[in-house]
C-alpha cells in the first residue's frame, strides 16, 4: 500500500510543474526492491498517463505552443526510441546530468540577471531545436525519464516560454518521447509486475490533482520553486545512484 502512496505523490508533485514523474517513480520503485529490468518500462507507462493528462489541461488552459514543440519532437521521438531500446548504465553519465540538473534548479530560482525582459527572446534556427531535442530524447529513451526534465528549465532560461507554457511543451514533450522509448523497451522485453494496475490509478490520481493545482491554484513563483525542488531531487538522486 506504500508504493502506490509514494507514486501517488510523485506524481502530483512533478505534474504541478509540467512534469510526468518517471525520475521520482523509478526512485519509489528502487526503494521496494522492483527489479531493474521492470522499472524502466513501468515508469514510461506512469509517465504516458500522467503526462497525456497533463497535456490535455495545460492546451485546454492555452498554456501550449506547437511551435515550441514540434521541432523538439521531431527530433526526438527517434533517439528515445532507440535510447529506450539501450541499456546503457554510466556512472560518470549519471553525475554529469546530475550536476546539470542541480545547477539548472539553482537558475531556476536565481535566474541570470542583465536580458531585457522587455524584448522579445531570439527564435532558435529549427534545425538546431531538432538537433536539441534529438540529444534530450536520446537521454530520455536511455534513463526511462520522459525527457522534460531537462527541457522544462532550458525552456524557461530562455526567455521565450513562462513558467505555465513551459510546463505544457514539456508535458506534450514527455508523452510522445515517453511512446517511443516505451516501443524500444518492448522490442527488448515484455516483463512488466502484476501491481502495475494499482500504480497506473495511483499515478492518474495524482497526475490530475497535480495539473489541478499548476493551472488554477499556483502563481508563478510557487511554480519555480516547485520545479526547483523537482530538479534538485532528481540531481541528487542520480549523483547519489553513480
Amino acid at each position: 500500500m506504500i508504493l502506490p502512496f509514494l507514486i501517488f505523490a510523485v506524481a502530483a508533485l512533478y505534474s504541478s510543474v509540467g512534469q510526468a514523474g518517471a525520475s521520482g517513480y523509478i526512485a519509489a520503485m528502487a526503494l521496494f526492491g522492483v527489479p531493474p529490468t521492470v522499472m524502466k518500462p513501468s515508469a514510461l507507462i506512469l509517465n504516458v498517463l500522467v503526462a497525456s493528462l497533463a497535456t490535455i489541461r495545460f492546451s485546454r488552459a492555452g498554456y501550449f505552443s506547437w511551435r515550441g514543440f514540434l521541432p523538439l519532437a521531431v527530433g526526438s521521438v527517434p533517439l528515445a526510441y532507440v535510447g529506450g531500446s539501450i541499456d546503457l548504465p554510466d556512472a560518470i553519465y549519471k553525475q554529469v546530468v546530475g550536476a546539470f540538473l542541480l545547477f539548472v534548479a539553482y537558475r531556476v530560482l536565481v535566474p541570470p540577471k542583465g536580458r531585457d525582459s522587455t524584448r522579445p527572446a531570439p527564435t532558435l534556427w529549427f534545425p538546431i531545436e531538432v538537433f536539441f531535442g534529438a540529444g534530450i530524447g536520446l537521454l530520455a529513451g536511455l534513463t526511462g525519464i520522459g525527457g522534460g526534465i531537462f527541457l522544462a528549465p532550458v525552456l524557461m532560461l530562455t526567455g521565450r516560454f513562462d513558467t505555465r507554457q513551459s510546463s505544457g511543451i514539456s508535458a506534450a514533450f514527455i508523452l510522445v518521447n515517453s511512446l517511443a522509448a516505451i516501443a524500444g523497451c518492448v522490442s527488448r522485453t515484455n516483463e512488466l509486475p502484476s501491481d502495475l494496475a494499482y500504480w497506473a490509478l495511483a499515478a492518474v490520481a495524482g497526475g490530475m490533482l497535480g495539473s489541478e493545482l499548476a493551472i488554477k491554484h499556483l502563481g508563478q513563483i510557487a511554480l519555480r520553486r516547485l520545479l526547483a525542488i523537482v530538479l534538485f531531487f532528481t540531481g541528487a538522486r542520480l549523483i547519489a545512484k553513480a
